[in-house]
């Protein structure tokens, strides 16, 4: 796994954050590094998508990078299934199919390249899977892009919704915002580091507050909506239909 040091030198000029083949090299240690609780929140994902994946369905990861979930979900869900990963960057796709050889990934899939903004189809779904993606998404589409995971979902099929979320109070905001560069701090993230990617994300990562992407979840039509993770401004919730 290679380092993640993109932002370790100081730049003159700071771009908006995306996702090229710079980043996709790097990606699996960044967010190792940048998410609190990271692998026990992939076991989590697995854990629940077990015992909601339907033989002879479709299991979704919108927002599939380098195909970390992906393949923890392959390991964990029996029966024949496909897995169905999406991603608007070519260089995270080929990471993931470099992941699957290497893991010897077994299952049916399809791997597509789409930007979510544009909107996507799904269809036959008992999981959908969203890891630290529709906070990325512009906020005008979230609404059509909740709305599609539903009507492409099954009957008692759910959304798993991993976001960065702001504090419900501007007080607790800046607080869990403080804990966050702690944590950035003693995984090796220098405060120039913190600095940088935080500009390169301003414009590109726009969360909600935990309470906003519940209501969207209900507003859109899902029946039940409950949160299975939370450290400070970031949050695990699991929506049924």
């Amino acid at each position: 796994m290679s380092k993640d040091d993109i932002f370790k030198e100081n730049m003159t000029t700071i771009a908006d954050f995306n996702f090229g083949e710079k980043v996709a090299s790097v990606f699996d240690d960044m967010l190792d590094r940048s998410v609190p609780f990271y692998r026990e929140i992939q076991r989590m994902i697995g854990e629940m998508a077990v015992d909601f994946a339907v033989e002879g369905t479709n299991i979704y990861d919108l927002g599939c990078s380098t195909g970390t979930t992906l393949i923890n979900l392959g390991q964990n869900i029996p029966g024949k299934v496909k897995f169905i990963g999406i991603d608007y960057s070519q260089d995270m796709l080929a990471r993931c199919k470099q992941k699957f050889d290497t893991h010897h990934f077994s299952g049916e899939y399809e791997l597509i390249c789409a930007d979510l903004n544009q909107g996507v189809n799904i269809e036959n779904a008992s999981v959908v899977v969203m890891v630290l993606t529709l906070q990325f998404l512009r906020p005008l589409n979230r609404d059509k892009m909740i709305g599609s995971i539903l009507r492409g979902l099954n009957e008692n099929g759910c959304l798993i919704l991993v976001e960065k979320v702001l504090g419900e109070d501007s007080v607790f905001n800046r607080l869990f915002i403080k804990y966050y560069y702690d944590f950035k701090k003693r995984n090796g993230y220098s405060e120039l580091e913190i600095a940088q990617k935080r500009e390169a994300l301003e414009n590109v990562l726009i969360p909600y507050k935990l309470l906003e992407n519940k209501e969207l979840l209900l507003k859109e039509g899902f029946r039940y909506c409950d949160v299975f993770f939370k450290w400070y401004n970031f949050s695990g919730m699991v929506a049924v239909k």
